[in-house]
């Protein structure tokens, strides 16, 4: 008894792309709260302070490494509401099918991945950037 091991571990499953989607929606779950959290906290209050302090946040998140953060804030909110969405559907009961499944498991990151360029490319030529 003591020789066999208490749950299955990494020995024994096969590795699968709904393990990285799950994987990925609990990361950018907590970099949504740990990053844009704050950061939402921040532009609040820049925007309540009035135009010097909303100037200063302005031109912090104007920056390349801001423009970095927002991206990857962006992504994460896109790849978190479409493992969401995946989430959602297979607790309706749907989606089970080991086919239906993957694919899911693989379209749901991509997808993100293109709300996330496309939303970029919306910002940046309304800006004219």
């Amino acid at each position: 008894m003591s020789q066999r091991p208490l749950s299955p571990h990494l020995q024994i499953w096969r590795w699968g792309p709904h393990m990285l989607v799950s994987i990925l929606h609990r990361v950018t779950g907590s970099a949504m709260a740990l990053v844009g959290l704050p950061l939402l906290a921040w532009f609040l209050g820049a925007l309540a302070s009035g135009p010097e302090a909303y100037a200063t946040f302005a031109g912090i998140m104007g920056t390349l490494p801001g423009y970095v953060v927002l991206f990857g804030l962006s992504w994460a909110f896109f790849n978190h509401m479409m493992s969401g969405l995946r989430h959602f559907v297979l607790d309706i009961g749907a989606g089970y099918d080991l086919d239906v499944n993957r694919f899911w498991s693989v379209a749901s990151p991509i997808i993100a991945a293109a709300l996330t360029i496309a939303l970029w490319s919306w910002l940046l030529l309304a800006k004219g950037i």
